[in-house]
């Protein structure tokens, strides 16, 4: 069993390396609080129970630079001297930036902290990994701070014009593929000590803005659940999902009656997936669990349905009220653990779509009450 501390944990990137980590069998976190840094005592106790530990804790936005390139430093300094306390040489991995090439004194702080790491790394023996990051983008991130990825996602499914301020080129990577790389590199499957770690997606601001433009016109206004072959794509539609209204769901469907009966289209897309159905006896709740890369749809046809969401590592539940009176659906978010009861006093049928098939060797469903 590994024993790994993340500093930053309450991050974007730490919570979703926290999270990850706690899925795996092989590894157990330990947890770190950012007032650690302020407490030598408490600090030097979380050292002290790390095998690894991934330094992730940093200031990316202030109104004045000096006070990132001081914080970044300070911080740094800071694990090191905890080291140096305690004797500890836990392999030690460092998130740095694309921005090092940049003229900026947040790029600097962060290539001048993995030189400061690196260093004491090689004096002390212990084992140092630095990690060169493209921009990060997943589902959670914070609108006008974490990325442009939020901020588009944000603004358009609340209504607002999202502009471009400048057309870049920019490099992506996917948080879940961040977070999957650090845990090889953990475990050794990675033995090599990267730099420049691999990007997910490619492409300008204002391709990035038409796919996401692409994402309200189709999945919001339309129905359509869009095209998810390709990984990127699946990632950026996973991110924009999340940053949906709760009120938006139920969505009602369409139903057509005639002297045959009903007909009604449950799900309309643009890529392949899975359909299942079930029936539910009163009373019986089905579910509670989540995935960290599938898209899925419930459907209510006949019966009357509760369907509970909560995101992972939080309290609050979503609840949703679904009838086949008037034939809906809600959506999961990735991250979300969710669930279905049966309300009515007759038996329950609810179509899935899910946007691959179940394969048992990588079924991406962990078990998780709402």
């Amino acid at each position: 069993m590994i024993k790994v501390g993340i500093t930053g944990q309450a991050g974007f990137i730490g919570t979703h390396l926290f999270n990850y980590l706690n899925l795996k069998e092989d590894v157990q976190t330990i947890p770190f609080q950012d007032d650690f840094f302020d407490d030598e005592n408490r600090l030097d106790d979380f050292v002290r129970q790390c095998d690894v530990v991934v330094h992730l804790a940093a200031m990316n936005r202030h109104p004045d630079p000096k006070v990132i390139y001081k914080t970044n430093i300070g911080l740094v300094k800071k694990l090191v001297a905890s080291f140096d306390r305690t004797g500890q040489r836990p392999h030690l991995l460092f998130s740095s930036s694309t921005q090092e090439s940049m003229d900026n004194l947040y790029g600097k702080s962060k290539k001048d902290g993995r030189k400061i790491l690196s260093d004491w790394a090689k004096n002390a023996g212990a084992k140092f990994t630095g990690l060169i990051i493209p921009n990060v983008f997943g589902p959670f991130g914070r609108p006008f701070y974490n990325s442009v990825v939020p901020t588009f996602c944000h603004q358009l499914t609340h209504g607002e014009s999202p502009e471009i301020i400048v057309d870049n080129q920019i490099k992506l990577i996917y948080v879940n593929d961040l977070t999957t790389y650090i845990y090889q590199i953990i475990i050794g499957k990675t033995k090599e000590n990267p730099v420049l770690l691999p990007h997910t997606g490619e492409l300008k601001v204002s391709e990035l803005l038409q796919k996401i433009k692409g994402y309200k016109t189709k999945y919001m206004d339309q129905g359509i659940i869009p095209d998810l072959t390709n990984d990127f794509d699946r990632a950026l539609f996973n991110t924009f999902r999340c940053y949906v209204p709760d009120d938006y769901f139920p969505r009602a469907l369409k139903l057509n009656t005639d002297n045959r009966g009903a007909f009604v289209e449950t799900v309309k897309a643009e890529t392949p997936g899975q359909f299942s159905y079930s029936t539910t006896k009163p009373g019986i709740t089905r579910g509670n669990h989540f995935h960290t890369r599938k898209a899925e749809r419930f459907i209510v046809i006949k019966g009357k349905a509760k369907i509970q969401l909560r995101k992972f590592g939080t309290d609050e539940i979503i609840e949703y009220e679904l009838s086949g009176d008037q034939p809906s659906y809600v959506d999961m978010p990735v991250w979300f653990t969710h669930n279905i009861t049966n309300t009515g006093n007759e038996e329950l049928f609810t179509l899935f779509w899910i946007n691959e098939p179940f394969d048992p060797d990588d079924p991406d469903t962990y078990f998780e009450k709402v």
